[in-house]
């Protein structure tokens, strides 16, 4: 998630705890403008990537037929336990055994064909050495022509024995396909595991499975021993996940247990991948992220929605600000006027000076002897409530934290005035950041 859309975030946050109604800015007197602020401290942070999706068993055969029938037996139920090579159902073989003994017929007379095409090569061979026999005595007793002939006929006789032996071949090809299609009758468990789903019932028509014909799906088997989470991540989150990262996941049907697990799996292409029209662009694009689940219990099922908590990095002692105190000015600390500052620009300056005038700068703004000072900063990973400042700032400076609508309409210069510090300001240090958004 990138910085700017954590800020929304933490903006629309403070709006809606604090509220417009209880905004108090006191304009042009000379308290100054009513603020909340903070202490910068150290402080531990938890980045978290929040993403919902479903529980699946890490094994698990979706079984489809590869022929057509009607089922004349179903051997197992919903939710049974089968050993892989258990029956679980068969189809109708009537017309695959008539196909069988058809193909076994075949190779019979493809057999015999051979056996009489040899004969006649056999016969063909013979009568051609008697002709060279009778060719080479003195009384020529056969003519040239004969002989001629004689050889011939076995030559053709040969190439026939040949395409017979192919013959024989080709039928035992299509005897061993019919056999293979009438084993595929008899359908029996890939693995050992529990029927999870079972679309199919005794005297229904089980049609060929097809990739893209959900309809075709008999049954599944799945090893219920080792579940997974698969959550949709949005883009910007992917980028900050590890294999290995810690996970924490809730299932909505055990509302009041948490489980543990780590991420095994990130998809490299998008669930949703972006197509041509303009669109369709401006969706989301999101990434599978596959989380494997520490000693599930027995209770749980496919399907399940879930929600995952990955802790993408922990900062134990990080320099942080809050949320609500980081935004968006000019490099003068004004609110931002790109589109002014590039209308009007000042003769005075170039167009590189004008360029980083109107360029957006991020950064907080200090409380120093009642007047608010721009500093920009440079944030790392974020909390639930605060940001990991990098540079920029140091322990002990005073912070403008909220009203959400003080400092968005705050600016370098203004006098401010600061209202009951809480805890944090007091003491100079706070609690323990959260998840990130």
């Amino acid at each position: 998630m990138t910085k700017r859309k954590k800020i929304v975030i933490g903006s629309v946050l403070g709006a809606s705890v604090l509220g417009l109604a209880s905004i108090g800015i006191a304009s042009n007197n000379e308290k100054g403008t009513s603020i909340r602020s903070e202490v910068v401290a150290e402080r531990e942070l938890v980045s978290v990537v929040t993403a919902s999706g479903y529980i699946q068993p890490k094994r698990k055969v979706d079984i489809s037929a590869d022929l057509s029938g009607r089922v004349i037996q179903l051997a197992v139920e919903d939710g049974q336990w089968v050993e892989r090579g258990d029956l679980l159902l068969r189809i109708d073989p009537t017309s695959f055994q008539a196909n069988a003994r058809r193909a076994e017929a075949g190779v019979a007379h493809a057999r015999a064909q051979s056996a009489q095409a040899r004969a006649n090569w056999l016969q063909a061979q013979s009568a051609a050495r008697r002709a060279e026999q009778l060719s080479e005595g003195r009384e020529n007793l056969i003519s040239p022509a004969d002989l001629e002939q004689a050889r011939t006929q076995m030559a053709v006789t040969e190439a026939q024995h040949e395409a017979a032996r192919f013959q024989v071949a080709q039928a035992e090809a299509a005897l061993s396909e019919a056999r293979e299609t009438l084993r595929k009758t008899t359908i029996t468990a890939p693995m050992s595991g529990r029927v999870t789903r079972l679309n199919i019932q005794e005297g229904e028509t089980a049609i060929v499975g097809t990739m893209n014909n959900p309809g075709s799906l008999l049954l599944t088997v799945a090893d219920l021993s080792e579940m997974e989470a698969r959550v949709k991540v949005d883009e910007t989150d992917v980028p900050h996940i590890s294999f290995g990262d810690s996970t924490t996941v809730r299932i909505d049907a055990f509302p009041n247990q948490t489980f543990v697990g780590r991420v095994t799996r990130i998809s490299n292409s998008a669930i949703n991948a972006a197509t041509a029209t303009a669109q369709q662009q401006q969706q989301s694009v999101d990434f599978e992220v596959v989380v494997t689940l520490s000693n599930p219990p027995e209770q749980l099922r496919p399907d399940l929605s879930a929600t995952a908590d990955i802790v993408t990095a922990v900062r134990p002692n990080a320099l942080s600000v809050p949320i609500l105190a980081l935004t968006v000015r000019d490099a003068d600390g004004k609110k931002f006027r790109a589109d002014e500052a590039m209308r009007n620009p000042n003769a005075a300056e170039t167009g590189d000076e004008r360029r980083a005038r109107a360029a957006e700068v991020e950064g907080v703004f200090v409380i120093r002897e009642g007047k608010a000072h721009f500093l920009p900063v440079e944030v790392g990973i974020a909390g639930d409530r605060y940001f990991e400042v990098k540079k920029g700032l140091t322990a002990g400076d005073v912070v403008a934290a909220g009203p959400y609508q003080v400092v968005r309409d705050l600016e370098a210069g203004d006098a401010v005035r600061v209202e009951t510090p809480d805890a944090n300001t007091r003491a100079g240090r706070g609690g323990t950041a959260g998840r990130g958004q």
